[in-house]
């Protein structure tokens, strides 16, 4: 997707939560005629608050704007959320040493998830978590469409996401900045029970089939397991991301 592409965004919780947060560029509603309930009205107002003009159309209509996925009669299309760069979104967090020790971040860097249904999961993750921002590579890397905003249910525009063509070197500018960077990898000696959460954290989580890319895992501090129980080899990324992410915000709670 890129900075001047609109899109889709399906659902009636998540355009509410857009348009409530004001987040997004809104360029206009669209409603199923004759769609009506608690929730539409929360819409017709929202959108009349924020200056979206509302249009009423036919079901057919939803249908083709939304390529046959379930829109629960409402879709607004949206300008993109805006990437931000990766030193302006650290500096707003904790712009020194000094400040990101006292304030004690949690940040996210997802390594190359292609699943924008993944993404958006994580990001909803990342949002109950109170995670402070989130890095993402520029390349090989799920778009943040309709499908993403969706799944996760309106809540990515509260996060900021910053995009980098290099995360190996993030990771090293992170640890500069005083962050403790750990990786999740299923083989790793050190459990998530057994890790230091209390202190400035990055969280780094790779691919759904690769993992972290080589470089990357050599760039964070340690690396971090999930233990399994049971007999399944691994977890879905956005599982893992709250496991790990949570582990991280009880210690702030």
């Amino acid at each position: 997707m890129s900075d001047n592409d609109t899109s889709t965004l399906i659902g009636r919780q998540p355009v509410l939560e857009a348009l409530k947060r004001g987040d997004l560029g809104i360029e206009k509603v669209m409603v199923e005629q004759d769609a009506s309930g608690e929730r539409i009205g929360a819409i017709r107002a929202a959108a009349e608050d924020r200056g979206a003009p509302v249009q009423y159309v036919p079901a057919a209509r939803l249908r083709h704007e939304t390529d046959g996925a379930a829109h629960q009669g409402v879709v607004a299309i949206t300008a993109p959320i805006r990437y931000r760069e990766v030193n302006d979104m650290l500096a707003d967090i904790a712009p020194t040493w000094d400040a990101v020790q006292t304030k004690n971040p949690l940040l996210l860097v997802v390594d190359r998830v292609t699943d924008p249904r993944n993404f958006g999961a994580i990001l909803r993750s990342a949002v109950a978590a109170g995670t402070d921002g989130v890095i993402v590579p520029t390349r090989e890397m799920a778009p943040l469409n309709a499908a993403a905003i969706k799944a996760s249910a309106g809540t990515a525009p509260r996060l900021p996401i910053a995009r980098s063509d290099d995360l190996a070197q993030v990771l090293t500018q992170l640890k500069e900045r005083g962050y403790f960077v750990y990786g999740a990898d299923g083989t790793a000696d050190t459990s998530l029970w057994e890790a230091d959460w209390d202190r400035p954290v990055a969280v780094v989580l790779g691919s759904e089939g690769e993992g972290l890319a080589p470089d990357v895992a050599a760039a964070c501090d340690e690396l971090v397991a999930i233990p399994l129980r049971g007999p399944a080899e691994s977890l879905n990324v956005s599982v893992a991301a709250g496991l790990l992410l949570f582990a991280a915000a009880r210690i702030r709670s």
